[in-house]
């Protein structure tokens, strides 16, 4: 088990029991008594818990795992997701993805694309995104033109929010839009935890002649605090096999269901 993972094991444990004893957690996850106090100084030090003789508590408010910790939940899904929603991507496109762990990885599929090849005086794509975390994966790849929006950052999931942000999502025009969303249901529509986080969403979907969502089968079914958009905006859902019964109310709106 390496540093991340046991990083994100301790928040999952905390959150489920909200205190950990380090010698109890130390044999649950197999390592090391010193290594769990060095894992709990260095995520006390980010303040994403409470260190105490002994252990660890959660904070007294209630928190969401930051992005980087929840970047392995469902990962070969996610990746699987990924990749049928970059094939959609033509050369000279303008692609717009939100933020998520979901999006991340379509945005790593499409700049990793071998047959999207391009320069930076002719970029193979453009992409547009509220997302700290993707803007600065992409902004190293030449062959991409890669377009951030302004805006207030959201420390769990580093989307940009706010009148800045959609200022400038206002005065674009997208060809695809990629959105991982919270939840996704055949009567309600998209929706996300944040209504800061889904505004923002919505007015992404608007802008786009097509609106792709990107939603693992853990999604499906549920209902989250925002609205996004209704289903009939959506016109591609990608999910997995796991979502295989819960797709049909998609179908029947003419929502072209992939499941992979």
């Amino acid at each position: 088990m390496n540093r991340h993972e046991r990083h994100t094991a301790l928040l999952e444990l905390l959150a489920e029991r909200h205190r950990v004893e380090v010698e109890p957690v130390a044999a649950e996850l197999g390592v090391s008594v010193a290594t769990v106090r060095r894992d709990l100084d260095h995520l006390a030090e980010q303040r994403l818990l409470t260190r105490t003789r002994g252990g660890a508590v959660a904070h007294s408010v209630a928190y969401e795992l930051p992005l980087r910790y929840k970047a392995v939940r469902r990962a070969a899904e996610k990746e699987r997701i990924a990749r049928a929603a970059a094939a959609l991507v033509e050369p000279g496109m303008v692609v717009g993805v939100n933020g998520g762990t979901t999006t991340t990885e379509v945005a790593r599929a499409l700049a990793t694309r071998a047959d999207l090849r391009g320069s930076p005086e002719e970029p193979a794509f453009t992409l547009v995104t509220n997302a700290l975390n993707i803007a600065h994966e992409l902004a190293v790849r030449p062959h991409v033109k890669t377009v951030t929006t302004g805006g207030v950052a959201m420390h769990h999931s580093y989307e940009l929010v706010g009148p800045l942000t959609r200022h400038i999502l206002a005065e674009v025009s997208l060809d695809l839009a990629f959105l991982g969303v919270d939840a996704v249901d055949a009567r309600e529509g998209a929706s996300a935890h944040s209504e800061h986080e889904a505004s923002v969403n919505a007015l992404l979907a608007e802008r786009a002649r097509r609106l792709v969502v990107v939603a693992d089968s853990s999604k499906l079914g549920a209902r989250a605090f925002a609205r996004i958009c209704p289903p009939g905006a959506i016109a591609t859902l990608i999910t997995d096999t796991g979502a295989d019964g819960r797709t049909a109310g998609f179908t029947e709106l003419g929502v072209t269901v992939v499941m992979v």
